[in-house]
């Protein structure tokens, strides 16, 4: 398998740049023989051990390994991360640095695959996107936050919330699109801590950790400064929790909410520190760095190679300790296995859920059961995408998208 690993990660400089003070053997179990994995100085070949013992053994079977660099790797297989989250590969050794250089083994085993054009034609001439974009300051838990927000378009209000470690710009194709943008004036912020928005003042004192009210509040906040009346809120991931309780405690407030990768719950598959959260605010681990290489698993194979990469950047240039704490709602706080869902009245704000087949966190399956137990007003899975539809594959989600606009436009044209 690992034959031709110089040849193939020479395309990619990127690797041997991360990998400049690496000095990592890997021992890779294909079934019941090895092939050993060297990282060292910037250079990633294949080795003869020697006698030495590797640093980190990873293990799966012969047909794991083969799905895994396939061109279009079935779900569960698009990354090392992902075979580990689903329970086809098992990691041994000091695990810390399967979570200390993850982004290198993903785009080494990425390398292996059969590579697809990821350039762009140039432009002709410079063009300007029609978004406008503004600073509002308003209260948060009782503290003037200064929040960052981008709009576009004239319409019903389409409020759009990102997902946990990012920020607003995953929607930037929801905003350029002219077939949503001429009937919705569709409004991106970004929470506080988050993209352009500030901390509040004296965050270098205080922890980050998002609530169910925090968040809620946040939200309400941002819909009273901007005199928003009733909206549609579209959410994503732990946005995608937020619609749920914007639904449950304020539900008379929107037009409508859209759930992408929404769920009750999220479990973390975690049993080793090989995946520790807290890997992503340790001082010998480039936090950023982690939080993009372990999204990668919840990718789809098929989507664009510039779009995944910009969608994965935003992750990377999160600020320390924010993505974790966001998953404290996303793991934790918002969970809604608490018996809050019955009152979520789908008569009074109806519920639209669109989910990627390919995501391993917040599953089709897990959004399905949603759908059953609230009574979701329209219920797909969206094929070939992943947990970030509107950056990750933007031209093809939005052929999900504009049906349920255009549903939301009839039942309001009904009423």
């Amino acid at each position: 398998m690992l034959e031709n690993v110089q040849e193939a990660v020479a395309a990619n400089p990127m690797i041997g740049l991360r990998s400049q003070l690496v000095d990592m053997l890997t021992e890779i179990k294909i079934g019941d023989r090895s092939e050993f994995l060297e990282i060292k100085a910037g250079n990633v070949s294949k080795v003869d051990p020697n006698g030495k013992s590797p640093d980190l053994v990873l293990t799966a079977s012969e047909e794991s390994w083969s799905e895994l660099i396939k061109p279009n790797p079935g779900v569960g297989f698009q990354s090392l991360f992902g075979m580990f989250e689903t329970g086809h590969l098992k990691v041994d050794g000091n695990t810390l640095d399967f979570s200390r250089y993850l982004m290198i083994l993903e785009t080494v085993f990425d390398a292996l695959r059969p590579q697809k054009p990821s350039s762009i034609a140039p432009l002709n001439a410079p063009e300007f996107d029609d978004i406008v974009g503004r600073y509002v300051r308003f209260n948060v838990a009782g503290q003037p936050c200064r929040v960052y927000f981008e709009e576009a378009g004239q319409g019903t209000p389409l409020l759009c919330l990102h997902t946990a470690g990012s920020d607003g710009r995953q929607y930037r194709e929801i905003l350029r699109d002219p077939r949503i943008t001429k009937d919705h004036r569709v409004i991106v912020f970004d929470l506080p801590w988050h993209g352009k928005s500030s901390p509040p003042t004296g965050f270098e004192k205080q922890p980050y950790m998002l609530t169910t009210n925090l968040y809620v509040e946040t939200v309400m906040g941002f819909m009273a400064a901007l005199k928003l009346e009733n909206p549609i809120v579209m959410g994503c991931s732990i946005g995608g929790r937020a619609v749920l309780h914007l639904a449950i405690q304020h539900g008379d407030k929107f037009k409508a909410a859209i759930g992408l990768q929404s769920a009750l719950y999220a479990e973390t598959t975690d049993t080793e520190a090989v995946t520790d959260q807290y890997a992503l605010y340790r001082p010998d681990v480039h936090g950023s760095e982690l939080a993009g290489a372990s999204m990668i698993s919840l990718i789809a194979p098929q989507s664009p190679s510039a779009d995944k990469w910009e969608t994965l950047w935003h992750y990377m240039q999160g600020g320390p300790g924010i993505f974790l704490g966001d998953l404290y709602y996303y793991f934790n706080d918002g969970d809604l296995r608490n018996g809050l869902a019955k009152d979520l009245d789908t008569e009074k704000c109806p519920l639209y859920l669109l989910s990627g087949e390919y995501d391993l966190s917040a599953t089709p399956e897990m959004t399905e059961e949603l759908a059953k137990e609230v009574g979701a007003t329209y219920f797909q899975v969206m094929k070939c995408m992943g947990h970030f539809p509107m950056s990750e594959n933007p031209e093809e989600f939005k052929s999900y998208l504009l049906p349920v606009l255009e549903k939301i436009q009839q039942q309001q044209e009904a009423a």
